[in-house]
């Protein structure tokens, strides 16, 4: 349980405009939508879809690391996985279970013609989007679980996209489509003390130690 004393005086070591900036951008983020990638090799564009997550008020991405290293390239985030919390599966069906115990639908990208154009997914409902390689897509797995697959209409030459830049058109055209929409999309006020306790202990460069400091008077 988050201490509300103890977030008010970590608060204290923020600029204002540090803590109007973080409660403006608390209050834009979603569970609603969440965000998984499967075995993406290219380090970048794993950072990348980090990055876009933040800019489009998602909180939550799950990468799915059966084949390749744990390691996430912070150049590329340039401090996104601060603020974007990283949820690591060593499997695709422990990632699967995971989302749907949260109540997810399980959205599998693909650009197979029987799947869904981006404008017609039900976004009253939660979904997981999942994103393959470029070259391999998803495996066969997680297509056979999903509960629906979902495609960018695309309308020249080129059949697929970096999976960087589906991300970012799929997530900006869902997050602005949820907003407009009567969701209830927005964070509760319990996970969004949660979500500032958590934001203020990674980019407080002496968190522990003025936690402590806290504790000890």
């Amino acid at each position: 349980m988050n201490d509300p004393a103890l977030i008010s005086y970590l608060e204290d070591f923020l600029t204002d405009r540090r803590k109007s900036l973080i409660k403006k951008v608390i209050d834009q983020r979603t569970n609603h939508i969440t965000v998984a990638t499967q075995d993406v090799y290219q380090l970048h564009n794993t950072s990348a879809v980090i990055r876009s997550c933040d800019v489009f008020g998602i909180q939550n991405i799950h990468v799915i690391e059966e084949k390749f290293p744990k390691r996430i390239d912070r150049e590329i985030a340039m401090g996104a996985q601060k603020w974007v919390s990283v949820n690591r599966h060593a499997s695709a069906k422990e990632c699967i279970s995971h989302v749907r115990e949260m109540g997810y639908q399980i959205v599998a990208t693909s650009p197979h013609d029987d799947s869904l154009h981006l404008g017609d997914l039900d976004i009253t409902k939660k979904s997981a989007l999942f994103f393959g390689t470029e070259r391999y897509g998803l495996s066969q797995e997680i297509i056979d679980e999903a509960d629906c697959t979902l495609k960018i209409p695309m309308y020249g030459f080129t059949e697929s996209l970096n999976i960087s830049v589906s991300a970012a058109i799929i997530l900006q055209s869902l997050a602005e489509k949820m907003r407009k929409d009567d969701v209830k999309w927005q964070l509760n006020e319990q996970e969004k003390e949660a979500l500032k306790f958590e934001w203020l202990k990674n980019n407080l460069k002496n968190s522990t130690e003025l936690i402590s400091h806290f504790y000890s008077k």
